[in-house]
C-alpha cells in the first residue's frame, strides 16, 4: 500500500497446448495448479513452479509457446542441470589463472536482457557458464578465487534475481534441516517432561511458538506445524 506495484508490463503471445489453441469448450485446456499437481490427462507427473517458469522463459515472451508434457519434461532436465551447477559453485577448486572470460560473459548476459528481455539468449549464456563449471570440476579449466566469487555473484543475480528461479534442492535441504532440528527439540522436550522438568518443556514449546513453529501433543506423540 502506498507503493507502485509495477512499472512495466509485458504482453505475452499465445500459449498453446499440444500444438492446438487452448479452449475450454474443446477440453484442450490446463490450469496452473494442474501443472503443479500433475492432475491433468496430458501430464505424466507434476512439475514445480520453477521448472514451469524456466520452460516459459526458454521462449521469447513475444513468441507463441506450446505447452506439452514432453516440452515440460525437457525443460525440467535443463532446470535441474542449471541448479546442479549452482550447487557446485561454492565448492569449485581455484587456481592461479582463469580460462573463462567472465567479463565478456557478463556483458553477453546483460546484453541479452537489454535486447527486449531476451530470456532465451540469457539462458543460453547461463548454460555456457554451466559448461565452464563442469570443465573446472573436471580439471580441464581453471578459475581464480576472485573470479569464482564474481561468477557466484553474477550467476545468483541472473538465475535468482532476474529470472526469479528457486533452487528446489537447496529449499529441500533447508526443509530437512528444519525438520531435524525441531525433532531434536521435541525429543529434548519429551525428556524434560518425563523428568517432570515442566519449566524447560514449556520454554521449548513457547520459544518454538515465538519462532512460528507450533507443537501439538497427541496420543501418537508430538507433531509440529508452521504458522
Amino acid at each position: 500500500f502506498g507503493n507502485s506495484p509495477v512499472r512495466y508490463w509485458l504482453h505475452t503471445n499465445m500459449l498453446t497446448l499440444n500444438g492446438k489453441k487452448m479452449a475450454k469448450s474443446t477440453g484442450n485446456n490446463i490450469l496452473p495448479n494442474e501443472i503443479f499437481s500433475g492432475e491433468n490427462a496430458i501430464l505424466s507427473k507434476p512439475y514445480s513452479p520453477s521448472a514451469v517458469r524456466f520452460f516459459m522463459m526458454q521462449a521469447h515472451y513475444s513468441s507463441i509457446l506450446d505447452l506439452s508434457d514432453d516440452a515440460l519434461s525437457a525443460s525440467e532436465k535443463g532446470y535441474t542441470k542449471l541448479m546442479d551447477a549452482m550447487n557446485q559453485l561454492a565448492a569449485l577448486p581455484t587456481g592461479t589463472t582463469t580460462t573463462f572470460d567472465i567479463a565478456s560473459w557478463k556483458q553477453e548476459c546483460y546484453g541479452a536482457m537489454n535486447d527486449d528481455f531476451n530470456t532465451p539468449v540469457l539462458i543460453a549464456q547461463l548454460f555456457e557458464a554451466v559448461k565452464q563449471v563442469n570443465l573446472i570440476n573436471d580439471g580441464q579449466a581453471s578459475i581464480t578465487e576472485s573470479d569464482k566469487e564474481e561468477l557466484i555473484k553474477s550467476m545468483s543475480i541472473f538465475v535468482y534475481d532476474i529470472l526469479g528461479l528457486e533452487n528446489s534442492k537447496s529449499l529441500d535441504q533447508h526443509a530437512d534441516t528444519l525438520s531435524g532440528l525441531v525433532d531434536l527439540l521435541i525429543e529434548m522436550r519429551n525428556t524434560a517432561r518425563a523428568n517432570k522438568d515442566f519449566a524447560t518443556s514449556d520454554k521449548i514449546r513457547d520459544d518454538l511458538a515465538n519462532l512460528g513453529v507450533l507443537l501439538k501433543d497427541g496420543k501418537d506423540g508430538t507433531s509440529f506445524s508452521l504458522k
